[in-house]
């Protein structure tokens, strides 16, 4: 029994992890610490400001937190990738007859040549890179969808508000039309004008309201919370944004976390050509352990190496797929700068036009629009204006009204959609 196990023995004291002259163990890995969960925090009952909406969508949303998963699980990734192949232990015995019997322990030790290991570090650590900056994309795009969701709630209030002082104006046009149609100043297809346009101011406020609640919904569901409990979103509409010009725009495109993105994902390709390549050379395979023959009643020493032949197998197709999703990523690229310097131009452009609108509708059209329903108002009260004149002017003053508030939801959607493009 002795003689069976000492060629196990030998073997057993050579069982020691295969290191590179030179080369230091690796360190036990240490578990990976995870994020916690995102847990929203309170939403305020009362008003809301655009800082607290930020920071409620940066702690609540599932969205972003899964891609810090995403960056956590390639962490691992780089883990496993600096790895060292595991050796195989092997037990061979001859002859089943005690007095003829072989046995051979050995262990086989895996070499791997042309560059693996490199070539897989660096792939798995582009891959980490382009994880990393998939989520600052994600949290510039987060940022601007908090920004529009905000204003657009704003926008959402004014116009309810807007209707309901039509529903106000409206009303006391019904009233005042029929005092005169009593006193038989106007005849009563007047009162009946009145009540119409009361109807069509009221259905305005019901279509207002359900936008509000609706872009409190959309707002809110940012940072997953499905029944939105501020109150109001509270700020100052009036306060045209700005950006700088296309020029500096252009210039500052390169650091685009979209375009970013796009380019790890491209330098990620060009290190997976670069494990490809490496696996056209075979790795060896070094065999160390020891004999007992039983028959010659000696120990003796085993040593062998294994060399695969690349006859047929050189990796060929699958170095030439890598190659040619590095070109594709190296296209996507390109077409992504050249998009994104589109959609930047047009953002641009849109933001200088609709601040110039929004600039005259405040300063010069709304004013001339109320001044114009008051003195109807008044005329038609002192029976110098028709019932007609007060209309026109009424709804003249409520489309002034919306339409600035378009203006408005134009800019900041314009505004937004460059923060988006540059990560702001």
């Amino acid at each position: 029994m002795r003689r069976f196990f000492l060629p196990l023995g030998l073997t057993a004291a050579l069982s020691g992890p295969f290191l590179p002259a030179g080369a230091q163990p690796l360190p036990v890995p240490l578990p990976v610490p995870t994020a916690a969960s995102p847990v929203a925090e309170a939403e305020p009952s009362g008003p809301l400001t655009l800082d607290a909406a930020l920071a409620l969508a940066a702690a609540g949303n599932f969205t972003l937190a899964a891609a810090g998963r995403e960056v956590e699980a390639n962490d691992g990734a780089v883990m496993q990738a600096r790895t060292f192949r595991n050796p195989e232990f092997a037990a061979l015995v001859e002859d089943v007859r005690p007095s003829t019997r072989a046995t051979t322990g050995q262990f086989n030790i895996p070499l791997e040549i042309g560059g693996k290991r490199p070539a897989r570090i660096a792939a798995a650590e582009r891959g980490r890179e382009v994880a990393q900056a998939e989520l600052g994309s994600l949290r510039a795009d987060l940022r601007a969808s908090v920004i529009a969701g905000f204003f657009a709630v704003m926008v959402a209030q004014e116009r309810v508000k807007l209707a309901s002082g039509s529903v106000d104006i409206a009303a006391g046009g019904v009233r005042v039309a029929s005092r005169r149609v009593a006193a038989g100043k106007v005849p009563p297809l007047e009162e009946t004008r009145a009540r119409v346009e009361q109807a069509n101011a009221e259905l305005e406020l019901a279509e207002a309201t359900a936008e509000l609640q609706s872009s409190r919904l959309a707002l809110s569901a940012l940072w997953g919370n499905a029944a939105p409990r501020f109150t109001e979103a509270q700020g100052d509409l009036d306060a045209l944004p700005s950006r700088p010009g296309p020029e500096a725009l252009r210039t500052a495109l390169d650091g685009s976390p979209l375009l970013l993105a796009q380019q790890q994902e491209e330098g990620r390709r060009a290190a997976l050509v670069d494990v490809e390549r490496s696996r056209r050379y075979p790795d060896v395979t070094l065999s160390v352990g020891a004999k007992r023959d039983n028959d010659a009643n000696r120990n003796m020493a085993v040593l062998g190496v294994a060399v695969p032949l690349p006859l047929f197998d050189r990796n060929q197709g699958n170095l030439y797929e890598a190659m040619r999703r590095a070109d594709k990523a190296r296209d996507e690229t390109l077409a992504t700068r050249i998009r994104l310097a589109s959609e930047l131009q047009q953002a641009s452009g849109q933001l200088a036009v609709s601040r110039a609108a929004a600039q005259t509708l405040k300063d010069t059209v709304l004013p001339a629009a109320q001044q114009a329903y008051e003195a109807a108002s008044k005329g038609f009260e002192a029976g110098k204006f028709g019932f007609l004149d007060v209309l026109d002017a009424q709804r003249t003053l409520f489309q002034a009204r919306i339409r600035y508030l378009g203006v408005l939801a134009r800019t900041y959607q314009s505004a937004t959609t460059i923060d988006r493009i540059l990560g702001r």
